[in-house]
């Protein structure tokens, strides 16, 4: 039995950017994570060690947002990489970076890049 299981809503200060203000000042991020997962397991046991283990998914997030990179793809692709790497049975997810006010020379809330593995 397949489920999606989403992270939403993580929020970072990250130092991401082309521009050098961007790398010394830093700015407020978000990342959301959906992934299809086998729950069946854990539908029945109620047991963590038989679904997807949140805190591990949020840490793997956590440490390569810390970690300075001009373009959103390249976080992205890092974070998909590390997280196919060291989560075994992840297969299918979706990792997506909002910049908030992205320096495009106008008005622009959020800038988004999404990767899909």
């Amino acid at each position: 039995m397949r489920g999606r299981i989403e992270l939403t809503g993580m929020r970072f200060i990250a130092h991401h950017g082309c521009l050098e203000s961007e790398r010394l000042e830093g700015n407020e991020f978000k990342v959301d994570f959906s992934c299809e997962w086998d729950t069946a397991a854990a539908e029945l046991t109620d047991e963590l060690d038989d679904t997807l283990d949140y805190s591990h998914v949020y840490a793997v997030i956590a440490r390569e947002m810390a970690v300075p990179s001009r373009l959103l793809e390249h976080v992205a692709g890092r974070i998909a990489d590390a997280l196919r790497e060291e989560i075994p049975g992840l297969e299918h997810f979706e990792v997506s970076i909002y910049k908030k006010n992205p320096p495009v020379g106008g008005e622009c809330e959020w800038a988004k890049v999404s990767t899909v593995r």
